[in-house]
């Protein structure tokens, strides 16, 4: 693990290949007052969560040739440099800036090439105008309870042909999934390695 201004160099190892990933050193350095005013600026990008290594490893065995990919929250972006390095075109967003410059600088790093793109879901008119998206990802995305129903609007304006979502099982994500069949066709199953992550595939209904 390699070190050096604040930052350190992570290597994660997706299906036998090996992905650098820089993350800042000290996460609770990035707080700042404001953040316990506004959830919304709590540096969560910062942390690579478990679910992003889950996500990452369900795509390296996939074909994405050619698709277009979205990944919502990118945070590190380790899913989205592993669906370029399986020939899909992505576009990673998220709310927060330094996370774009995270995943941009991780991408390179990886040699992989990605679009990046600051988008907030209250405000998401950007990717909903360049729908429909072929798959839209996100990994952990449902800790907050405002952010079920942000994302239960958001998806069908993507009109994805297929949406994986990665989470440890939280409660908050539970209440999304409950009213998920209503739009969507629900496939759901425990990361094998992890144990603990579980994957959501939905698929629209006709």
């Amino acid at each position: 693990m390699e070190q050096s201004a604040g930052w350190v160099e992570e290597v994660v190892p997706v299906r036998g290949e090996q992905f650098e990933l820089l993350r800042p050193v000290d996460f609770e350095e990035l707080l700042i007052e404001e953040a316990f005013e506004r959830e919304e600026l709590l540096p969560y990008w910062a942390h690579l969560w478990r679910s992003a290594v889950a996500l990452a490893e369900d795509l390296a065995p996939r074909r994405l040739g050619g698709m277009r990919v979205l990944e919502l929250g990118c945070g590190l972006g380790l899913p989205s440099i592993v669906a370029a390095r399986v020939g899909a075109r992505v576009t990673a967003t998220d709310w927060s800036s330094p996370a774009l410059r995270a995943t941009a600088a991780n991408a390179e790093r990886n040699g992989v090439a990605l679009e990046t793109l600051r988008c907030a879901w209250e405000e998401p008119d950007e990717i909903v105008a360049r729908a429909p998206w072929d798959l839209v990802l996100a990994a952990d995305v449902l800790y907050d309870r405002r952010n079920v129903g942000l994302l239960q609007d958001l998806l069908p304006r993507l009109r994805p042909r297929e949406v994986l979502i990665a989470d440890p099982g939280r409660a908050i994500a539970e209440a999304f999934l409950e009213r998920a069949p209503e739009r969507w066709r629900v496939r759901s199953r425990r990361h094998a390695r992890d144990g603990v992550v579980r994957i959501h595939n939905l698929k629209p209904r006709a």
